[in-house]
């Protein structure tokens, strides 16, 4: 254990507090030694982690208890900090995964030749089942209420697909108008407010 060690306890600080006082304590060393900052949450480590590698200090973090992490940083040197540097500091918070929905409306990929287009959404359905990023939500709506219903050429791979988790949604007002309520073959029925709501809070919006 360093001589020259410093404790710092940043459980309850959010974010860049942890990293804030843990500079600031580094400064405070003025030579070779470590600081010991104690966190609640592991982006507080990850960002602990990334400060003191771009210092070029050493890092290590234990975890001692569900929600505690000790992150010692060790240097044999002084740190440079300069002044205002900690007040500057800004959290990088790791991005959550994409949130991909397809939507469909209509029963033919593209503009032109409806038999062909009935052969590209069959083979684009059928490419969704092979990606190793799936989409979280997939929208049937107008004519595309049709890909869901008895009769599909894509039923097989539909079922696939909410087998392992996508979430297949066909609008009801449609399915009634076209007169396929009761020949709905995979998924649940939605309605336009729950589209509306899966499109603005999707990542990532495709459209075949």
């Amino acid at each position: 254990m360093s001589e020259n060690k410093l404790v710092v306890d940043a459980r309850g600080d959010a974010c860049p507090i942890p990293v804030v006082k843990t500079l600031k304590a580094l400064g405070a060393l003025e030579g070779a030694g470590e600081v010991e900052t104690i966190v609640d949450n592991k982006i507080a480590v990850e960002n602990l982690t990334r400060m003191g590698e771009n210092k070029g200090c050493t890092v290590a973090a234990d975890q001692t208890a569900e929600k505690e992490w000790h992150v010692t940083v060790s240097t044999d040197k002084a740190v440079g900090v300069a002044e205002g540097e900690p007040e500057a500091v800004t959290c990088d918070v790791p991005a959550g995964p994409r949130r991909v929905v397809v939507q469909v409306a209509s029963n033919a990929m593209g503009i032109g030749d409806d038999e062909l287009g009935h052969k590209l959404l069959k083979g684009f359905i059928y490419s969704l089942t092979q990606l190793d990023q799936l989409p979280a939500t997939m929208l049937f709506y107008n004519s595309g209420a049709r890909v869901t219903c008895e009769g599909s050429a894509s039923l097989e791979d539909l079922r696939n697909l909410a087998d392992v988790g996508v979430e297949i949604l066909t609008c009801g007002t449609c399915l009634d108008h076209y007169g396929l309520t009761d020949k709905l073959a995979v998924g649940e029925v939605t309605n336009i407010y729950v589209i509306a709501q899966k499109l603005t809070g999707a990542s990532v919006v495709v459209r075949p």
